[in-house]
């Protein structure tokens, strides 16, 4: 492939290299010029271009990561549709994401045009989170290189997600006089959070006193129904002989490994008795925070067996009290509905440039004596979500005024004038790191009532926060929609005065249409509109 700039005239069959405005049009970059394309560009006024020339054996990027993506075993996977050299993955099934670094480090050497990122390996994740992405960088590559990427990704695995099985688990806890029974209580509530995205459950608590005697007597009497054993002792584990792993053996067990070099974690004890787990969790996992007594419960889970190498060899990123880790699902419970939660974010930033030489705020127009911005605050607070945030940019000091007393918070977006992607994103950092789903709604739209938007809630809380909830007018698409979390990251790339609706077609996720009329599609922009739509102009 070459790039560079050529004469409109000769440009005919090659790839365009940046987006193009036309007279009545745009072409897009990655477009491949026709002679038709050639007479536009030529009416439009240009002369040259920048341009990608296709050699022999050259792909373009959607055919290259497509290639590359049919590879991969699409065993418990869903597959974006290829768009910009790019093709997101996302998992199928609650399970536990497995990669293999040699395999990853091995397509993204052979050449620097194909790159694949994944997440970490051994990170929990639920069906419909994106965990790779396949990015070709360029407009067009050598078809031998997208040749011997495939060939990488089909001779050995880069990553998989392996299900979660459903377990039935005992909980054993010991009791000494300091420890107090309502810790006993939240322990047991925590271990059955965490239990939840494995769809697991906890079917017994047994509490005896806090000897190797008892222990063994409890965990011979719960392996006959359950499927895993986890233990919580009223004392820290000392010793390769202390309370829990000689209960293990007592009951007639082994112990595989008693320590851990995770912090938190470090005084994990992991044993069988015949076939069944038994895991004695450390104190810290009384709380919810990661800490290593996940990393070994989710292996289990997944149908791992850590070893005493696999154990050992989770220092490097094992140090987790003092930084941000990975997001884990704890704190979402499982798929239970009222755990499902959704911000809204209130578009608000506009210059409203189509009102005319007058100047008028659309924003600021009323109907029934209340602003816009305003009236459509106040249906987004109707919908009870978790919060509602409000951007502001152009005039913001005024329609900030028309939304006083309001439970709303207003972020400033300084960068309005750029379009509507950095109010998109300004309004997406100031949501909660662990809302499931964002739902957009531009502040110009009267008619769209609170009980549209709770209605667009359920539908994306049915769905189990995984996938996007589109309002639609008439079976044709509208606003406001419904984001998942796993469509953030790219919604943050977002560049100019262009919304969601690529993310939305190429996501890969499934899109669902709400019907809520009208009021799907009105949209105010000019005086005319205001007026018709019996509204007073303001401002």
């Amino acid at each position: 492939m070459k790039f560079g700039p050529v004469a409109v005239a000769e440009a005919e069959g090659t790839v365009l290299a940046h987006s193009a405005k036309l007279l009545d049009g745009r072409l897009a970059k990655g477009h491949l010029l026709s002679a038709a394309d050639l007479c536009a560009l030529e009416a439009a006024g240009l002369t040259e271009v920048v341009v990608a020339q296709l050699e022999a054996g050259d792909l373009l990027e959607d055919e290259a990561a497509q290639r590359i993506a049919d590879a991969i075993n699409r065993d418990h996977f869903t597959f974006s549709a290829a768009a910009t050299g790019r093709i997101n993955i996302h998992a199928a099934a609650d399970g536990l994401f497995v990669a293999s670094r040699t395999v990853v480090d091995r397509l993204n050497r052979v050449d620097p045009a194909i790159t694949l990122a994944c997440l970490g390996d051994h990170v929990p994740v639920r069906a419909g989170d994106m965990v790779a992405t396949i990015k070709i960088i360029p407009l067009a590559v050598a078809g031998e290189f997208v040749q011997q990427a495939a060939a990488v990704l089909r001779d050995e695995e880069a990553f998989r997600v392996k299900p979660f099985a459903a377990h039935r688990v005992a909980l054993i806890a010991t009791m000494l006089p300091s420890l107090k029974p309502s810790v006993m209580d939240k322990t047991r509530r925590i271990l059955e959070d965490r239990l939840l995205l494995s769809a697991s459950t906890l079917i017994n608590e047994i509490r005896v006193a806090h000897t190797s005697e008892a222990v063994a007597s409890a965990i011979s009497g719960a392996e006959r129904e359950a499927d895993m054993i986890i233990v919580f002792g009223a004392s820290a584990v000392a010793d390769a002989d202390d309370v829990i792993p000689a209960s293990i053996r007592l009951a007639g067990g082994q112990v595989d490994h008693v320590g851990m070099p995770v912090d938190p974690g470090n005084l994990l004890v992991l044993g069988k008795v015949g076939e069944i787990p038994v895991i004695g969790a450390p104190g810290c996992a009384r709380s919810p925070k990661e800490n290593g007594f996940d990393w070994i419960l989710d292996r289990i889970l997944a149908g791992e067996w850590p070893s005493p190498e696999d154990i050992t060899g989770l220092g490097v990123g094992g140090l987790l009290m003092e930084i941000p880790t990975r997001p884990l699902p704890r704190a979402l419970t499982g798929f239970q509905e009222k755990s499902i939660s959704v911000s809204i974010v209130l578009l608000a930033a506009g210059k409203a440039s189509r009102m005319g030489q007058a100047g008028q705020h659309k924003l600021l127009a009323e109907f029934d004596g209340i602003p816009l911005i305003r009236r459509s605050a106040e249906a987004a607070l109707g919908a009870k979500a978790t919060r509602t945030i409000v951007v502001t940019g152009h005039r913001q000091d005024e329609i900030r005024a028309a939304l006083s007393g309001l439970d709303v918070v207003t972020v400033e977006n300084a960068d309005y004038a750029t379009g509507m992607a950095s109010s998109l994103v300004h309004g997406l950092t100031s949501i909660a790191a662990d809302v499931d789903g964002v739902l957009v709604m531009l502040a110009d739209m009267p008619l769209v009532t609170a009980e549209d938007l709770r209605m667009l809630i359920e539908v994306f809380k049915a769905e189990h926060g995984q996938a996007i909830i589109r309002a639609v007018s008439g079976g044709k698409r509208g606003n406001p929609v419904i984001l998942p979390r796993s469509t953030f990251e790219a919604v943050r790339q977002l560049q100019g005065d262009i919304g969601a609706r690529h993310i939305i077609e190429s996501s890969g996720l499934p899109v669902i249409d709400v019907e809520i009329g009208p009021a799907a599609h009105l949209d105010l922009d000019t005086p005319e509109a205001i007026l018709a739509a019996g509204g007073i102009l303001k401002g």
